[in-house]
């Protein structure tokens, strides 16, 4: 009887999502996200683009990053629709928490803390 139960879940198919050549390239992806991220931190994108704009392109590196992250490291790439579908709405969420950080970044006045 547990043999009957053993291999239910493979269904004749097993493929192999990630080797470990793929898994160092997404490695180096996530690790060039790093270290770009440290040099937007150092450069003056504030005082050249528009206020906030560091932060812009920090979050987009990284919002970047967690995509490599998800459809990979968590094998959303290989996952039924469904899947899929949970992974969107997530990623929209993310992005109406972020509209509404960004807002208020955007509008808040220096208050106590002004020179």
């Amino acid at each position: 009887m547990a043999d009957k139960h053993e291999h239910d879940h493979d269904h004749g198919e097993h493929q192999q999502h990630m080797t470990i050549p793929k898994y160092i390239v997404v490695f180096l992806i996530l690790f060039g996200g790093t270290i770009l991220t440290y040099f937007v931190a150092l450069s003056d994108l504030d005082g050249r683009l528009f206020p906030g704009a560091n932060t812009f392109v920090a979050l987009f590196i990284a919002f970047f990053k967690m995509t490599c992250v998800m459809l990979f490291f968590m094998h959303v790439y290989w996952s039924p629709k469904l899947i899929w579908l949970s992974a969107i709405a997530s990623f929209f969420w993310l992005a109406i928490m972020f509209a509404y950080t960004m807002q208020d970044y955007f509008t808040r006045s220096l208050g106590v803390f002004s020179y």
